[in-house]
């Protein structure tokens, strides 16, 4: 994968954000699929059967588990994953047993690793609700994440497909990598090619494994098959780089608490290009925040604003916006078709969206 050149951000826009370029069905609240975008009314039949498999796939018989795995994942979402997984298949056949298997596969190794982060970072909030650690405590979240992990291995054993064994083994053990190298890393440390390297580990390679899996299980060519894998994780990583500019947005827009990456000192790519091109007085002042106690809402929105000053959102959105073109271009030597068509269409999305 090429990691994007570093170019001045494009002044055009005055805004912190650009406009989403569709509306997100459903409100925050609603436990239905949240659908990406109007452009995959083509697979909705699928994603509604996904769901119904979601819920009756994680009921166990101990309540506990079951209150907080559900809590999770009937909270909604995009399901964006599961959507590569069928969409991936889609290019070849329509998506069978085995396919709707994975992409349940790839929501629960999902949830699991949102269960985990939360009580690795002390999350509050997950998607517009209270965290499942603040209704039930840490024990219960981290435990009921082992039991989504292994319930996706197990089903994914009984595929008797060795070859996605490997690619969903190794890409878990990647993402578990990636968090452990963000876990570590200095905030003093400012580079971006270990920002890349982090976000490729823990985001991007779940995006490239789960299209590539689709594809596989639809009878696609070795060649097809790492095509589409590269075109999941260019998305990935344009997935998170906007992930971490809108960490810096607003919250009536996002949902989500402002500025957590900056309270927990992960330097995302904004910090990190602050502290780099920011005048000394803003370096200076960004340092002196990072080694604060305590780093406060009034911290951060200091900060918000010296990004606005500096350019460091739009920086961010155009680095996303080359890894969606990168993406794209991964896409040339697959066949022509309308599913070719809704990939494409879908890194349009993931660099427009404002939540």
């Amino acid at each position: 994968m090429n990691l994007p050149s570093q170019e001045t951000p494009s002044q055009a826009s005055t805004t912190l954000f650009p406009q989403a370029l569709t509306k997100v069905n459903g409100s925050a609240n609603s436990s239905a699929w949240v659908k990406p975008t109007r452009f995959l009314d083509s697979i909705s039949t699928e994603m509604a059967e996904l769901e119904g498999l979601i819920r009756e796939y994680a009921q166990t018989e101990i309540p506990l588990l079951n209150s907080v795995s559900s809590h999770l994942l009937e909270a909604g979402g995009k399901r964006l994953r599961p959507v590569m997984v069928l969409l991936g298949g889609s290019l070849f056949r329509p998506p069978d047993e085995r396919v709707m298997q994975a992409a349940l596969v790839v929501e629960y190794l999902h949830t699991a690793t949102l269960l985990h982060d939360d009580v690795v970072d002390g999350g509050e909030t997950r998607r517009g609700h209270k965290a499942p650690r603040m209704l039930w405590g840490d024990e219960a979240s981290v435990l009921s994440g082992d039991y989504l992990f292994s319930l996706a291995f197990h089903t994914l054993t009984r595929m008797r497909r060795p070859d996605v064994l490997e690619l969903m083994s190794g890409t878990t053990t990647k993402m578990a990598c990636g968090e452990l190298q963000q876990l570590t890393r200095n905030f003093l440390d400012t580079s971006e090619t270990v920002y890349y390297e982090i976000i490729n580990c823990k985001t991007a390679c779940l995006f490239g494994a789960a299209t590539k899996m689709g594809a596989l299980l639809s009878g696609a060519s070795p060649e097809a098959a790492q095509s589409l894998y590269d075109y999941g994780a260019a998305l990935g990583m344009a997935f998170q780089v906007v992930d971490d500019a809108l960490d810096y947005g607003d919250t009536l827009q996002t949902g989500k608490p402002v500025g957590t990456d900056l309270q927990e000192r992960k330097i995302t790519l904004p910090l990190s290009h602050l502290l780099r091109q920011g005048s000394s007085e803003a370096q200076a002042a960004v340092q002196s925040i990072l080694n604060e106690h305590v780093i406060s809402d009034c911290h951060v929105t200091q900060v918000i604003g010296l990004m606005q000053d500096c350019g460091s959102i739009p920086y961010t959105l155009g680095a996303a916006q080359r890894f969606a073109d990168e993406a794209r271009t991964r896409l040339a030597s697959l066949p022509d078709s309308p599913t070719r068509q809704l990939l494409s269409e879908i890194t349009e999305f993931v660099v427009s969206r404002t939540s």
